[in-house]
């Protein structure tokens, strides 16, 4: 009797989060804070991973914020969120899914409040980024759905 090989057992954990960089400028200051017109909010994102040891990789979610308001910079902030995560018994294809959308949305909300802190300590308003999809994302940038439809978003990947 011939044995059947066993399957590996799937396996998801968050091993650590932490912020690898954090960086604000407010480069008209203290001048830009007598306009009152509406900042123009831009925010670019990028995913990095990188394969540390034994099913454990650094997935880096990069998020840069910038307003503009009359041709003048209010703000510039970048936020690198990273986080080790352990990922084993995938294929190759649901490993890159996990590190590309799982792991950025489990990022994500302590990036939205890096960029709300440092907005608040720079004294300007409050600035609570939006939700972002990256099971969307993710599928746009494979060419599983067109770019323009969804909740399309100014990101890069």
């Amino acid at each position: 009797m011939t044995k059947k090989p066993e399957a590996t057992a799937q396996a998801l954990d968050i091993v650590r989060i932490y912020t690898k960089d954090l960086s604000l400028e407010v480069p008209s200051a203290p001048e830009i804070f007598r306009e009152t017109a509406q900042p123009e909010i831009n925010l670019d994102l990028d995913i990095k991973n990188k394969d540390l040891e034994e099913n454990h990789y650094e997935v880096e979610l990069i998020v840069t914020v910038t307003a503009k308001m009359n041709d003048k910079n209010v703000f510039l902030i970048e936020v690198k969120q990273a986080g080790i995560f352990h990922v084993a018994g995938f294929t190759d294809e649901q490993k890159e899914h996990i590190l590309h959308a799982y792991c950025p949305t489990v990022l994500f909300p302590y990036t939205r409040e890096a960029v709300n802190s440092l907005v608040t300590r720079a004294s300007l308003p409050p600035l609570t980024l939006a939700p972002i999809n990256f099971d969307l994302l993710y599928a746009q940038n494979k060419g599983l759905i067109p770019q323009g439809e969804g909740e399309g978003s100014q990101t890069k990947h």
